[in-house]
Order: structure tokens, then C-alpha cells, then sequence
């Protein structure tokens, strides 16, 4: 396909009444962009094949600019963008399995995922240098992979692209919808205690729409570093609360619950599994703004540190949770 096979800008005609299929497809992913692509400007451009020696040699070059993030605000929004509602559904999901099998489930959830979640900045730094360009989002990455393979994946390209950006769009709206539930069903008891307004739990939601939507249009993660500070702060403690009510009185003998459960009930371990190891989507965008993106990667990169901290909270809150309350576990 010659040049045409790079990466390139696309104009965007905007129109409403006449908007295609292609156009609301593309519009979602552009809406969707804090989570494909975490700055502005952040399209894959064109680099010419003379400038490309001089200016990217190979994937992972250290980036310059006052908008990337160091490696420390990388672990910061990384454990934020993984640690969820999730954690707190790892002892009923278990329950499903038993006590060692849940463990032994979730060790292999966890290695699949980061092995994963390895494998998309691979792929994603190698197509950087090969074709060019400093960024790739996930869609990006789906795209120039196929492009990469040529002949008749070439042109299938584009379809995938929308493809990923569609089930992107799709699980940040699914999970989205859970934790804008999960916090308003959880705020509105203390408030109905305290002032008795006899809201509906949906105004609620309505009324928790206002910051969200405000803290959304912060698309860059270097002004949002300090909103995960705040947030890594916040879901810490309460997980230490949660700790400390679970470790104050005398923990049962492993022998109180089962070890192993019927194999029906694994689909439903398995599910809750990996709808709390459910952050794979963020990678990109924030290795997108790294300053020195070679240190996602490695046994004790970013991406390890982190994701082994996450795995280890994940299987010791379902571990002692399941430990603690048995079969009175209940969902979240």
C-alpha cells in the first residue's frame, strides 16, 4: 500500500442530521478519548521516513514536555485506574471457588492479565518505531497492527479500529454505570440519616453526574495527579478500615470453609475475577505520557510494580474476607 499504509491524520467532518454510521462511530471514539488518549493532540501523526532516524530510533524514547508524568505519578494513576469497586467483590467471588482455588484463580488472573497488559505496550512501543510516530492509543495499535501485517489484514484496519473503540466505549459505560451506582446507593443512607431529604437514589446519581463530569474534562494526567493522589488517599483508608474490622477479632481456622467449591460455580469466580482486574484500557494512555516510557516494562518496571501491588491487595481482601465471614459473605 506504499506511504498510504502510515498512519495518518484523518479530517474530521462534523455534521449532525447527516451523520453516518462511520461518523457516530468515530464520534465515540473522539468522546471516549480520556480513555484511548490522554492528552490533546494525541492522533498518530505522520513522520516522514528521512526524519525518522533522527527523531525516534526505537519504541520507548524518553519524551520531553511539561505534560508528561514521572514514573511515580505513573504507579499513582495506575493503581487508581485498576483498584475499584472490584476489590470489594473479591471475597464473595471466593466464595465461588473456595478458599485455595479462589487464590489459586486469582494468581492466574492476575498473571494473564499483566501478561496482557505487557504485551499491548510491546506491541504498542514496536509500532511507534516502526512506524514512525511518538503515540498510540489502543485503537491506534489495532489499527497499525494490521497494517503491518499487509495483504487482505491491511484493509481491515480501519474495522478494527472502530471495533476496539466501540467495546472500549462499551466497558467504560458498563463499569462507569457500577461505581456511579455503587457510590450512590452507599451516600445516600449517611445523607437520608443526617437530613432526611427522601430522594430517590437516582437523584442521587444525577447530582454525582455534576463532578464526574467536571473532573472528565480534565483530560491531561498531569493536572489529574493530584485528583489520584486524593482518590489513592481516600480508597486506601477505607480499605484500612475494612482491614481493621476483618483482623479485630480472632479469624476462623482455614478448615471453616471450603477449599475447593463445585466446578458450575468457576464461570461466576472467573467473571467477578476479571471484571475487577478490568484496567488493561488505561495502559496505553498513560504510558502515552510517561517521560520515560522504557520503565512501563522490566521485572520491576512500572507496570509489574504496580499490578503486582493491585494482585496481592485483590487476593488478600478476597482471602480474609471469605476467611472471616464463610458462607455469611455477601455481594458488594
Amino acid at each position: 500500500m506504499g506511504d498510504t499504509t502510515l498512519l495518518m491524520p484523518r479530517s474530521r467532518k462534523r455534521t449532525i442530521s447527516t451523520a453516518s454510521l462511520k461518523n457516530v462511530v468515530d464520534e465515540v471514539g473522539r468522546f471516549s478519548r480520556r480513555t484511548f488518549s490522554t492528552s490533546e493532540g494525541r492522533r498518530s501523526h505522520l513522520v516522514s521516513e528521512s526524519a525518522l532516524s533522527d527523531t525516534i530510533s526505537e519504541g520507548g524514547e524518553d519524551r520531553d514536555g511539561e505534560n508528561t508524568i514521572s514514573n511515580v505519578e505513573t504507579i499513582i494513576h495506575l493503581l487508581k485506574g485498576n483498584i475499584g469497586i472490584g476489590v470489594l467483590t473479591m471475597p464473595i467471588a471466593i466464595s465461588n471457588a473456595g478458599l485455595v482455588g479462589g487464590v489459586l484463580g486469582m494468581v492466574f488472573v492476575a498473571i494473564v492479565t499483566i501478561h496482557c497488559m505487557h504485551t499491548l505496550v510491546i506491541a504498542a512501543q514496536g509500532l511507534m518505531a516502526k512506524r514512525g510516530v511518538q503515540f498510540l492509543d489502543y485503537a491506534d495499535t489495532a489499527e497499525a497492527a494490521f497494517l503491518e501485517a499487509g495483504g487482505g489484514w491491511a484493509s481491515k484496519s480501519i474495522h478494527m479500529r472502530r471495533l476496539i473503540n466501540i467495546f472500549l466505549c462499551m466497558s467504560q459505560i458498563g463499569s462507569n454505570a457500577v461505581y456511579i451506582l455503587f457510590v450512590a446507593q452507599n451516600i445516600m443512607p449517611i445523607v437520608e440519616t443526617h437530613l432526611t431529604l427522601n430522594w430517590n437514589y437516582r437523584l442521587y446519581i444525577a447530582v454525582l453526574l455534576i463532578p464526574v463530569i467536571l473532573i472528565c474534562s480534565i483530560k491531561n494526567l498531569k493536572y489529574l495527579s493530584p485528583c489520584s493522589v486524593l482518590a489513592n488517599i481516600l480508597e486506601f483508608v477505607g480499605l484500612g478500615i475494612i482491614f481493621y474490622y476483618i483482623f479485630a477479632t480472632p479469624i476462623p481456622s482455614s478448615d471453616s470453609v471450603p477449599w475447593f467449591t463445585s466446578p458450575e460455580k468457576f464461570p461466576i469466580f472467573f467473571g467477578t475475577a476479571i471484571f475487577a482486574f478490568e484496567g488493561i484500557s488505561v495502559v496505553l494512555p498513560i504510558e502515552n505520557q510517561m517521560t520515560k516510557p522504557k520503565d512501563m516494562l522490566g521485572w520491576n518496571g512500572v507496570l509489574n510494580t504496580s499490578m503486582v501491588t493491585i494482585a496481592a491487595l485483590y487476593i488478600g481482601m478476597g482471602f480474609f474476607g471469605y476467611l472471616k465471614y464463610g458462607a455469611d459473605t455477601a455481594a458488594s
